[in-house]
């Protein structure tokens, strides 16, 4: 079923709701729709920064291996940007639903550690942190929470430190993808917030939870693979639309 948020008014029906409420367990997969909403540039589409930056030269380990000084002075700037943004609505009612279910788990595809700021507790990070560093010779893992000052970033052990964040080519964290498998599995309702459910495995997530008895409610701005399958899609904005979803439920 597919309803259209307008005018900060939602119609939902009265089963969903009552599913909702009776869930003991229960998930959120969230994308970069939702961190656009606090001025997070989109990775893809016509205005993401895919389409503005080469994603070989700067998403890839053949591309750190080739130039870990460019890929890091990129990283910073990233860095800077997160930095400034806040936490919005939608990170907001995400946290504050933590609260209501015995068990509750936020799986991001997101990298900038909002949901964190905005109070959230259990958080799966499926593409990895970009306030984190990796060295891949000791296995080090070093969190800043501020931009890096020395490019590139060095391990105690001498070696170059790298983001720790999932590039093209690369396998998500193991520990982390089978959490969300597991999440997914056994939640009673899981809401696709702000993802375009394109990128894989993070896109099966839903269907797993579907295919596992679970309810599935989208919020995203237009249809997409996942709304054939949701059991309620609504069409606006996640920073608009969860606040207010929320409020029929609890």
């Amino acid at each position: 079923m597919a309803v259209s948020f307008e005018r900060g008014r939602l119609e939902l029906p009265v089963s969903i709701r009552e599913r909702i409420q009776a869930a003991k367990t229960a998930s959120v997969l969230t994308g970069s729709g939702v961190s656009a909403e606090s001025g997070v540039p989109t990775f893809r589409g016509a205005d993401g920064v895919w389409s503005k930056y080469d994603w070989r030269v700067l998403a890839t380990r053949e591309g750190f291996r080739k130039d870990p000084r460019l890929v890091w002075e990129w990283y910073q700037l990233r860095q800077i940007e997160i930095a400034k943004a806040k936490p919005n609505a939608a990170h907001e009612t995400i946290a504050d639903m933590e609260r209501h279910f015995g068990s509750f788990a936020v799986l991001t595809q997101n990298i900038d550690g909002l949901h964190a700021r905005a109070g959230s507790k259990r958080i799966v990070e499926l593409h990895g942190n970009i306030w984190r560093m990796r060295c891949e010779r000791d296995g080090t893992v070093i969190t800043t929470d501020e931009p890096v000052k020395k490019i590139p970033p060095l391990c105690q052990c001498g070696a170059i430190l790298r983001p720790d964040v999932v590039w093209f080519g690369e396998q998500l964290p193991e520990t982390a993808a089978k959490e969300a498998s597991e999440v997914a599995r056994t939640s009673d309702v899981m809401f696709v917030v702000g993802t375009s459910a394109v990128v894989y495995p993070a896109a099966a997530l839903p269907i797993i939870a579907k295919n596992s008895g679970g309810l599935v409610v989208e919020v995203n701005t237009e249809p997409t693979d996942i709304s054939a399958h949701a059991d309620l899609s609504v069409i606006g904005r996640a920073g608009e639309v969860m606040p207010v979803l929320w409020q029929l439920i609890a």
